[in-house]
C-alpha cells in the first residue's frame, strides 16, 4: 500500500512519525555540515541545516551498549544496572519508549544495529530479562547481494537498510503514526583497508587529531572511516527521498546522532571530548526553524523524554527518567538550557585481569571536562599481555609482537578495536616520534583529568593538580560527585562499590594478568 500525506492516526489528532538514525561509532567532527574536509554528509547537513544542529551533543557512554541503552531509557548507564554495561543482560524493568509508543498507538520497527551488544532472553528461564530487542522488531531482511552491489567497500553491513525501511512504511496501516530505528553499522570496524583510493579520496584533505601520529597510514585509516561514514550518509538520503515522495517528510520528526565517538586509539572507549561528542542534528519544519545552531551541551538521555513528548506519549511504564526534554529548546529561540553534560563507562570488551573494567566518571560544563578514573592502577586501554587461548598457562609476548616486531596476537589493549591506526602505534611503540601517541593511548593515566576544551579539543593539556585551576577543579568534581549521588551511582553510593565488576558477560572472556606494572617498566 501506499501512504500518502493525508494519513491521520486513530484518536484524530495528527501525531508525528518519527524516524531515529543512529550510526555507529562517529565523532561530532566527522560531518560535512561542520567542515570536514575529507568526509561528505549531504543527507545529514539537509538534517541540520533544515533544522537545529547541536553543536555540544554527548552520549552518555563512549560504548555503544551502555549508549544506545541510555537512549531508550532516558538514564544513566550506572543507573541501569547490567542493562548499563556492555554485553551484560537487559532486565525486563527497563522498558524502553519503544514500548510505550507502541502501546500509544505507534507502529514501530528497526532496521541494522539496535539496542546492543546485549544478551536478551534466550528461553523461559530468563524470565527477569527482556525477550525482544529495545529498539523494535528488525526489519533486516533484504540485503545487499554479496558481489557486484553497490556497497562502498567490504566492511560494509549487507543490510539494506533503506529497502528495509521502504518495505516497513508500505506495511503501516493508514491510520497509525510510525517510530524507526535505523542503526547503521557504519562507521564501526573492521573496514577494508584501502577503500579510500577507490572513492577517489585524497590523504591531504585528512584532519588528524593531535593524539594520533600524522603520516599516511593513520590518514588512510581515517580515509576508510570516511567511506563508512559517506555510505552510511547514502543510506540515509535514500530513505529520505522515499519519504518525500510519500509525502510524509515534513510530517517526520528526524534525528540524527550517533552513539560514541571514532573507532580509534585515545577515542571511543575513553571518556575524552572524542570519545563522547557525538552528532545531533533534528528536523520538524511544523514545529522547529530551519537553520538554528545551539551551542549548549546537551546529552542523547534526552532523547526519550524528547521523543515522548513530542509523540504526546507517556511514560507510564518505565523506569524513572533522568533526561530532560529538548521540546522547549526546538520550538523556541532562547538559549537558556544551561546545565553540565555527564558520560561514564565501565567493562567494554573483555581485556583485563578478572574480566573487569575501567571504571570512569565525566562532566563537561562549559568549556570544561573533567575525568574521574575510577581505578587508575588499571589499564585503560586493557592489558598489554594475555594468556594463550589454546593455552592458559602461557603468556603470549608483551604487547601481542612476534620476535620481528610484528602484531600478531590480537586482543591486546583490546579495549580499542582492531586497526591499522592501533597496529602502527603497537608496532613503533620505541620509535621517538611515536613513543608519546603510544603512551597517550595505552599507559596508565592519573586519577583525576581536567581539559579546557576551547584550547585543547583533543584533551592533551590535563590541568589536573595545577594552582591556577585548584578551585575549578573544585568545582567540577563537586558537580559530578553530587550528580552521582543524586542519580544513585553505587560507584559513589554503594552499597555494593564494584558491583559493575560482578555483572556476567554474554561474549568472549579473555585471560589477562594483573595490572601491577606499567608500560615504562618494559621499556627500560
Amino acid at each position: 500500500m501506499l501512504i500518502t500525506s493525508c494519513r491521520t492516526d486513530s484518536n484524530q489528532t495528527k501525531r508525528p512519525n518519527i524516524l531515529f538514525v543512529v550510526s555507529d561509532d562517529q565523532s561530532y567532527l566527522h560531518t560535512s555540515f561542520i567542515g570536514c574536509k575529507f568526509i561528505n554528509t549531504p543527507a545529514f547537513d539537509k538534517i541540520a541545516s533544515e533544522g537545529i544542529y547541536f553543536t555540544n551533543c554527548y552520549a552518555s557512554s563512549p560504548g555503544c551498549a551502555p549508549s544506545r541503552g541510555s537512549i531508550v531509557t532516558g538514564r544513566y548507564p550506572w543507573q541501569n544496572e547490567q542493562s548499563g554495561q556492555h554485553s551484560s543482560s537487559w532486565l525486563n524493568k527497563y522498558v524502553p519508549f519503544l514500548d510505550e509508543l507502541e502501546a500509544n498507538g505507534y507502529v514501530t520497527g528497526r532496521t541494522g544495529k539496535g539496542v546492543d551488544p546485549f544478551q536478551y532472553a534466550r528461553s523461559s528461564a530468563d524470565s527477569l530479562w527482556r525477550a525482544e530487542n529495545a529498539a523494535g522488531k528488525a526489519y533486516n531482511s533484504i540485503k545487499y547481494e554479496e558481489k557486484g552491489d553497490d556497497r562502498f567497500a567490504l566492511g560494509i553491513s549487507n543490510i539494506n537498510y533503506s529497502k528495509n525501511f521502504k518495505y516497513f512504511i508500505d506495511n503501516v496501516k493508514e491510520d497509525k503514526p510510525f517510530f524507526f530505528w535505523f542503526g547503521a553499522r557504519e562507521p564501526h570496524r573492521s573496514y577494508e583497508k584501502g577503500s579510500w583510493k577507490r572513492m577517489g579520496k585524497n590523504l591531504k584533505d585528512v584532519d588528524v587529531p593531535k593524539f594520533l601520529p600524522d603520516n599516511e597510514e593513520i590518514r588512510g585509516d581515517l580515509l576508510d572511516y570516511a567511506v563508512e561514514i559517506e555510505w552510511f550518509d547514502l543510506e540515509l538520503q535514500k530513505i529520505l527521498e522515499y519519504l518525500q515522495e510519500i509525502g510524509e517528510l515534513d510530517n517526520t520528526v528526524i534525528i540524527v546522532t550517533s552513539d560514541n565517538g571514532m573507532p580509534f586509539p585515545r577515542s571511543k572507549a575513553n571518556c575524552y571530548d572524542i570519545g563522547v561528542h557525538v552528532p545531533l542534528a533534528i528536523r520538524y519544519p511544523k514545529a522547529i526553524q530551519a537553520g538554528r545552531i545551539y551551542n549548549t551541551p546537551i546529552s542523547l538521555i534526552d532523547i526519550a523524554p524528547t521523543i515522548l513528548e513530542l509523540s504526546n506519549t507517556s511514560p507510564s511504564n518505565m523506569m524513572p527518567i533522568t533526561g530532560e526534554s529538548l521540546v522547549r529548546l526546538l520550538t523556541s529561540n532562547n538559549e537558556s538550557y544551561n546545565k553540565p553534560v555527564f558520560s561514564g563507562r565501565e567493562r567494554h570488551s573483555s581485556s583485563r585481569y578478572l574480566n573487569q573494567g575501567y571504571p570512569q566518571r565525566a562532566v563537561r560544563k562549559n568549556d570544561y571536562l573533567f575525568i574521574w578514573n575510577i581505578t587508575p592502577e588499571r589499564w585503560p586501554a586493557g592489558a598489554p599481555q594475555k594468556f594463550s587461548d589454546r593455552d592458559s598457562t602461557k603468556l603470549l609476548p608483551i604487547y601481542g609482537l612476534n620476535k620481528a616486531g610484528n602484531y600478531v596476537y590480537e586482543g591486546i589493549f583490546a579495549d580499542i578495536d582492531e586497526s591499522p591506526s592501533k597496529t602502527y602505534l603497537i608496532e613503533n611503540y620505541k620509535a621517538e616520534k611515536t613513543e608519546t601517541y603510544f603512551n597517550l593511548a595505552f599507559n596508565k593515566r592519573p586519577e583525576f583529568e581536567l581539559y579546557n576544551l576551547d584550547k585543547d579539543k583533543d584533551c592533551l593539556n590535563n590541568l589536573s593538580g595545577q594552582q591556577d585551576y585548584h578551585i575549578l577543579e573544585a568545582q567540577m568534581k563537586n558537580i559530578l560527585i553530587e550528580e552521582l549521588k543524586r542519580t544513585n551511582d553505587p560507584r559513589v553510593v554503594g552499597p555494593d562499590f564494584t558491583i559493575f565488576d560482578s555483572y556476567l558477560r554474554y561474549n568472549k572472556i579473555g585471560r589477562f594478568p594483573k595490572s601491577t606494572y606499567y608500560v615504562e617498566d618494559f621499556h627500560n
